[in-house]
């Protein structure tokens, strides 16, 4: 069955680090793109980073390029988000996905087929 699990979230004050892992299972992280997305109160979902399958494309968006990192280790089928200069307004629930086939959009939901359960991050001071 496939499955996609989130872990790594906490509690940081501003300008803190966390690094959040996607470990997915039953099926291999070779043939699809991981996304990585953050719904915060009272906000729409957002997508925030995406690696492609065969290249390793990387994809951010605007408001996380230059602090978000997204990685990938197919021998521990794992995806991960490492999170730098961390704001209030990263403070979000996050969830990693997997791509349905044809990606078209990498940071549009609608492209992915199976979701984790979501990890929280708190920014504060």
């Amino acid at each position: 069955q496939v499955q996609l699990v989130e872990s790594g979230g906490g509690s940081v004050q501003p300008g803190g680090s966390l690094r959040l892992s996607c470990a997915a299972s039953g099926f291999t992280l070779d043939y699809y793109a991981i996304g990585w997305f953050r719904q915060a109160p009272g906000k729409e979902r957002e997508g925030v980073s995406c690696i492609s399958s065969s290249d390793g494309i990387k994809y951010y968006a605007d408001s996380v390029k230059g602090r978000f990192t997204i990685s990938r280790d197919n021998a521990k089928n794992t995806v991960y988000l490492q999170m730098n200069s961390l704001r209030p307004e990263d403070t979000a629930v996050y969830y990693c996905a997997r791509s349905a086939r044809g990606l078209r959009d990498p940071l549009a939901s609608y492209e992915y087929d199976y979701w984790g359960r979501g990890t929280r991050v708190t920014v504060s001071s």
